[in-house]
C-alpha cells in the first residue's frame, strides 16, 4: 500500500465544478477501526446538499461520500471482526464520517459487514445509505409485518426502490407513488399498487394505511396525514417536515417520525441477507469512475442509484 491516495475534494461550496480530483495521504486506522480500499461508492442527494451548503460535513476542504464496497486494507488494535483482504460493506458513520469518494476510506469496524459474494461492488456500494434509511424507517421506527398497508412516496428513488423490497420481505402490502415512466420499474421490484403522482392526487385515491413512508417533502407529509388510520405511522426522511404536524397528527391519534439515518451493524447484517437471498436488489442508474465525480454530480439519472467506482 502506498502512502497517498487519489480523492475528490472542494475548496469552496458550490456546484459539481467545485469538485476536484486531489492527492491526500491514506489514513491510518486506529482503535477499532479499519481502512478500506475502496472499489465503489455511491452518490445520495445528502451529498449535493453537503456540497452546496455544507450541512453535516466538517470544515473545508472536505471528501463526500458515505457508502463504500471496497476490501480491508489495513485494521487498527482491538478489531477482531474483520481480517485484512476481507470484502465488505457499508455505511460510514452518518453525518460526520464521510469520506468515502476516494481510493481509500476510514471506518469504524464494526459498521461494515462482509459483502454477499455473488454482489458485485457497485451493487454493494448502492445498498447501505438508502437500505438503512428503508430499513431503519420501515423495520425498526414503523415495526410492519404482513398485515400492514404502506404508501412509499418516491417509490423509484434511492430509498423508495429498496423500501419497497425491503416491505415486500416483510410481507406488507406496497401501495408506491411513482412517475407513469417509473411505473413498471417499481412494480418490478415488489409495488403492489403504483399511482401516478404526476395525474392523481393520492390523497383522493389512497385510504386506510398504516405506514406511510415519505421522502420527497413540501406538503406530502402534511397530505399523508389524510390517508393514515389513527394509530398509523407517518415516516419521513425530512425530519423538518413532520415536526409541525405533530399536534395534528396526535389528535388523529397519528405518529409522526422524522429519520436519519445511523450506521447500524444490525440493519446492515439484515441488507446483506436479504441482499445474498435475492430478495433485495439496488438498481444501478448509472456509474462513473472516481475521477468523474464532478461530472456524476451533474447528471441526473434514475431510477436506482448513482455510483462511482474507483478501483
Amino acid at each position: 500500500m502506498t502512502d497517498t491516495m487519489w480523492a475528490i475534494s472542494q475548496d469552496e461550496l458550490g456546484g459539481p465544478e467545485t469538485l476536484r480530483l486531489v492527492t491526500l495521504p491514506i489514513p491510518e486506522p486506529g482503535i477499532g477501526e479499519v481502512v478500506v480500499r475502496v472499489h465503489a461508492a455511491a452518490l445520495n442527494p445528502v451529498d449535493a446538499l453537503a456540497r452546496q451548503s455544507g450541512l453535516f460535513v466538517s470544515a473545508l476542504p472536505f471528501v463526500l461520500g458515505w457508502d463504500i464496497s471496497g476490501h480491508v486494507a489495513a485494521v487498527g488494535p482491538g478489531v477482531t471482526v474483520h481480517q485484512v483482504g476481507d470484502e465488505v460493506f457499508g455505511m460510514l458513520p452518518f453525518p460526520h464520517g464521510h469520506g468515502a469518494h476516494a481510493e481509500y476510506a476510514l471506518a469504524p469496524a464494526r459498521t461494515l459487514v462482509a459483502k454477499p459474494k455473488h454482489l458485485e461492488h457497485i451493487q454493494a456500494a448502492a445498498l447501505p445509505l438508502a437500505g438503512l434509511t428503508a430499513w431503519q424507517a420501515l423495520v425498526d421506527t414503523a415495526r410492519i409485518d404482513q398485515d400492514s398497508r404502506i404508501l412509499i412516496t418516491g417509490a423509484a428513488g434511492g430509498v423508495g426502490h429498496l423500501a419497497v423490497q425491503i416491505a415486500k420481505t416483510r410481507g406488507a402490502h406496497v401501495i408506491a407513488l411513482a412517475s407513469a415512466q417509473d411505473a413498471d420499474f417499481v412494480t418490478a421490484v415488489g409495488a403492489d399498487e403504483v399511482i401516478d403522482y404526476t395525474t392523481t392526487d393520492f390523497t383522493q385515491a389512497v385510504k386506510e394505511v398504516d405506514v406511510v413512508l415519505e421522502v420527497i417533502g413540501g406538503d406530502y407529509a402534511a397530505r399523508a396525514l389524510d390517508v393514515l388510520e389513527p394509530g398509523g405511522v407517518l415516516v419521513s426522511t425530512l425530519p423538518p417536515s413532520v415536526a409541525p404536524l405533530e399536534k395534528d397528527a396526535a389528535a388523529r391519534g397519528i405518529r409522526v417520525a422524522g429519520l436519519l439515518v445511523e450506521a447500524d451493524r444490525l440493519g446492515m447484517t439484515a441488507l446483506a441477507k436479504f441482499a445474498a437471498t435475492g430478495e433485495l436488489i439496488p438498481a444501478i442508474a448509472a456509474t462513473f469512475p472516481l475521477d468523474q465525480a464532478a461530472s456524476a454530480h451533474a447528471t441526473k439519472r434514475g431510477p436506482g442509484k448513482t455510483v462511482l467506482t474507483a478501483a
